[in-house]
């Protein structure tokens, strides 16, 4: 077991009422971390700290931050087997998930490190004569960062990174289901050299939750939310900062479409499928949840992709000897065959890898899926996806879009320009021609569009979330006023 402090104005700190809480590793049952239950004191003194440290890491040069963020890098690479311990015990991720959450968290800190030289403005040609006028972008303040648990390390990092590079000051509110995951990427960047107390990471009990981010929320001195995770808890939050007047960035669920148009090169589709599927156990939001295929490859299409998924058994990832590892908890499980037994008993076919046992659920697929089953549309979240057969393009590109969500999608098909035309015609926030769903990068713009949320992280996109625009204006000439 791993003990996790809080940190506050740069300092390890445990609950002011001395509560803990502990996260249970979901394959064994035993203890994988114990982290501080922070009170509603402890939440605003986070805030309050982040708000001292602001003014001063705000007057910092570009390269005094772009420095302090790549020796961040730095340290949190070198922190890779820490990371596989740790989530392997606090999520039950694979190695290789692992290792690439680092690899990607690693390049978002480099990215923002990149930007710090990018938070730009313009001069602005005034129609009064004399008259300067120039578009600044300022820091916004203190951010909260409220990251959740499946790509803990890149979605944790990708909470802070850019809103640190545009010099603000940040709360991180660590997930109850990874603190200890979560706990290290604040050491990281404590190692990098950052000024103590610019970030306060906050550890809370789930029963906890609401109250705490309320108040985070809620705290004047927090200027910008960034928030990943479920759409029904982005709504909550989002209407809350709205009573604030606050501006937020909302990355949430999804429902990604893999369309397989009648040209495809089927084996580069079923690879990617697979893994856009399957990686992570498909807890990913980008996860390929919906196979949607032309009528002319559809058998072929679905006779390969079964034959590779039957190779996709699920094991204990400390031992590294299957390719898919526990998923988060028996809920999941419980959602899953849920989903499957309603599409069974409407007249699906089902291929499975097996059965789960416990929280180890290997590769499920579900075949001829029509609109009425629950799983068409709910989300899964798991280690399972279901595949539609349309009756023509047209009809491909109506299911894709027959959802609340709009996050990933992909379309296979040998010819670029017409797979670009169909990519135009699927509502998503990002779309693929001929590779998964499931792709990040530190420098895109990422995000979603309806029920997926709003605003985009990554890159010079990230910056217009985390700055504040102001027009400033300096008169040369003497004035001349009607009064």
């Amino acid at each position: 077991m791993s003990f996790v402090s809080m940190k506050i104005a740069g300092a390890d700190r445990v609950a002011s009422d001395g509560r803990t809480f502990r996260r249970l590793n979901p394959i064994t049952g035993a203890v994988a971390s114990e982290a501080p239950a922070a009170s509603v004191a402890d939440a605003i003194a986070a805030a309050d700290a982040a708000a001292a440290a602001f003014p001063a890491w705000a007057a910092l040069g570009p390269n005094a931050r772009r420095a302090a963020l790549l020796k961040a890098a730095d340290a949190l690479a070198a922190k890779g087997e820490a990371f596989v311990a740790a989530m392997a015990d606090e999520t039950g991720a694979t190695e290789p998930w692992a290792r690439f959450n680092v690899m990607i968290a690693s390049s978002m800190l480099r990215e923002a490190a990149a930007l710090t030289t990018q938070v730009a403005g313009e001069v602005i040609p005034s129609d009064k004569p004399g008259c300067m006028a120039m578009a600044i972008r300022e820091p916004a303040d203190v951010c909260l960062g409220i990251a959740p648990w499946n790509a803990p390390v890149i979605l944790g990092v990708r909470a802070l990174a850019t809103p640190l590079a545009c010099g603000n000051a940040v709360v991180f509110k660590a997930s109850e289901i990874c603190p200890r995951t979560h706990g290290l990427i604040v050491e990281a960047l404590d190692e990098g050299g950052l000024p103590a107390g610019l970030v306060s990471l906050v550890t809370n009990a789930p029963e906890d939750a609401g109250e705490i981010v309320g108040v985070l929320v809620d705290h004047p001195a927090v200027r910008r939310i960034n928030f990943t995770g479920s759409t029904k808890v982005g709504r909550i939050i989002a209407e809350r900062a709205a009573r604030q007047l606050k501006p937020c960035l909302l990355e949430l669920g999804g429902k990604a479409p893999f369309l397989v148009l009648k040209d495809a090169d089927l084996d580069e589709a079923v690879k990617a499928a697979v893994f856009g599927a399957f990686f992570n156990q498909g807890q990913i939001c980008m996860s390929t949840e919906r196979i949607i295929l032309a009528p002319e490859i559809a058998d072929d299409f679905v006779a390969r992709f079964t034959a590779r998924t039957a190779t996709l058994k699920a094991g204990d990832p400390r031992e590294g000897s299957a390719p898919l590892g526990a998923v988060v908890d028996a809920h999941t499980v419980e959602k899953v065959t849920a989903l499957i037994e309603d599409a069974r008993g409407k007249g699906a076919e089902i291929h499975s890898t097996g059965a789960a046992e416990g929280v180890l659920m290997p590769a499920q697929v579900v075949d001829r899926v029509t609109e009425e089953m629950r799983i068409a549309s709910e989300e899964s979240f798991g280690p399972v996806v279901a595949i539609f057969r349309a009756t023509d393009e047209a009809d491909a590109i109506r299911i894709a879009n027959a959802t609340e969500y709009g996050l990933s999608a992909a379309v296979f098909s040998k010819d670029i320009a017409h797979a670009m035309t169909v990519a135009r015609q699927i509502k998503s926030g990002i779309c693929h021609i001929n590779g998964p769903t499931v792709h990040d990068e530190a420098q895109m713009p990422f995000g979603g569009t309806k029920d997926s949320g709003y605003g985009r992280f990554g890159g010079k996109s990230g910056i217009a979330e985390f700055t504040e625009l102001r027009w400033i204006t300096v008169e040369t000439q003497p004035g001349h006023f009607p009064l």
